[in-house]
């Protein structure tokens, strides 16, 4: 198709050819000829000029955190026999990262390449898709164009803020080496896991007499085994709770969420991610950013079902972090509950919204949820926290932490 400058010709050629009629000049009409024949070869040559072209894209990284720049280079490689012309390149972009990147490549000489780059910058969470490329080829003068599709796209992870937090002390009962390992113990003596030598000190209440006959070495039976502590992260993905996507609330539940699960994986837990829609799955550090990556709304009002998928199949031991928004009172049993034969258990509550940018009345009926809650659950066990949209969990966490006094543990 003819470029602007291309339609500007054939005007030209069209105004010369009506100024040479009107004073009857031969040149002007040849003049008028040789304007509008340069288009029509120029639309010639693009249709017939079809290059062997290779397109390669490469991202500096498939997986970036929040606010990171991501570098895409583009290498374009010449398989023809003649020079290409010159290339325009539009990259198709999502409207999270930025608008269509736009290069311009010089003539490309046969069995060569050449590489163009441009970056985007993380500004929003999720999964994006970067392409697919078009390239349009142009005549020397500019004047036609033909556009051809480049198939392929490069898939983008853009992680959800993550603060820097310290899991400490965040294993309830048990022992063993490091934060989360605990004490495993058999419900028999006939299972247990493993003999040993004899040490001084052991009780000899635990000689394996048998092992001994058999060898002739005291014996100890071993009926405990050290294992990795499980923990539970539950983000609750309602819109009823945390806002719709792109909300200020939403984003900074699903960012609390990353920054527990992190911080509970680096401390050795072995980590779950559940939501409202979804069980327990266990994950490593990684997978658990890529899931909250791409984590949207729920229509689902209810907490009851999911919470009570969690108290059946969570072991007793279990380390839980729950993210919500201010809970009603109704719910605010269903946590309790839920939490009462785990171990650890952790409440963040995030508000839906800037407290400062919603009228009088609702701010304060927020806060009175959150205030309610978070006595209630605290007295049932629970450490609760309660963070803005626009504020930071670290430095709550810190806080809370610091001035933390202890509490008397009712009596059942």
């Amino acid at each position: 198709m003819l470029t602007r400058r291309g339609w500007a010709a054939v005007a030209a050629a069209a105004s010369t050819w009506v100024v040479a009629r009107l004073i009857g000049s031969p040149d002007l009409h040849m003049m008028a000829v040789g304007i509008l024949v340069l288009p029509l070869l120029a639309l010639a040559f693009v249709r017939l000029s079809r290059p062997r072209l290779e397109v390669r894209r490469h991202l500096s990284t498939n997986r970036a955190s929040l606010g990171s720049r991501v570098t895409v280079s583009v290498v374009v490689a010449n398989h023809g026999r003649a020079t290409t012309s010159f290339l325009l390149l539009e990259d198709a972009v999502p409207s999270a990262l930025g608008r269509p990147a736009r290069q311009v490549v010089a003539g490309i000489p046969p069995r060569l390449e050449q590489t163009v780059s441009y970056a985007l910058v993380c500004r929003q969470r999720g999964r994006y898709r970067i392409g697919p490329l078009t390239l349009y080829l142009t005549d020397p003068f500019g004047l036609a164009r033909a556009r051809f599709d480049a198939s392929g796209t490069t898939d983008l992870v853009v992680f959800p803020e993550v603060e820097e937090l310290s899991a400490g002390g965040l294993v309830a009962q048990g022992a063993g080496a490091g934060e989360a390992a605990v004490r495993h113990l058999y419900r028999s003596a006939a299972d247990f896991y493993t003999m040993r030598e004899y040490v001084t000190g052991d009780d000899l209440r635990r000689i394996h007499w048998p092992s001994v006959a058999r060898t002739g070495t005291l014996m100890i039976r071993q009926d405990e085994s050290t294992r990795r502590s499980s923990a539970i992260l539950y983000l609750d993905t309602r819109k009823v709770a945390l806002g719709g996507h792109g909300s200020p609330g939403f984003e900074r539940g699903v960012s609390v969420a990353a920054t527990l699960g992190r911080a509970l994986s680096r401390a050795g837990f072995m980590l779950h991610l559940a939501t409202v829609d979804s069980g327990a799955t266990p994950m490593n550090e990684e997978t658990m950013l890529e899931t909250l990556a791409g984590a949207t709304p729920s229509a689902t009002r209810s907490l009851a079902a999911s919470l009570g998928r969690l108290r059946a199949t969570a072991p007793s031991d279990t380390t839980v972090a729950l993210v919500t928004g201010p809970p009603l009172p109704g719910e605010v049993a269903l946590i309790a509950r839920a939490g009462s034969a785990l171990g650890r258990r952790i409440a963040v509550f995030v508000y839906p919204a800037p407290l400062s940018s919603l009228p009088a009345d609702a701010a304060a009926e927020f806060e009175r949820r959150a205030s309610s809650a978070r006595v209630s659950l605290q007295r049932a066990g629970w450490d609760v926290y309660v963070v803005n949209p626009d504020g930071r969990l670290a430095s709550v966490w810190r806080r809370q932490r610091h001035t933390k006094v202890p509490q008397a543990v009712p009596s059942s």
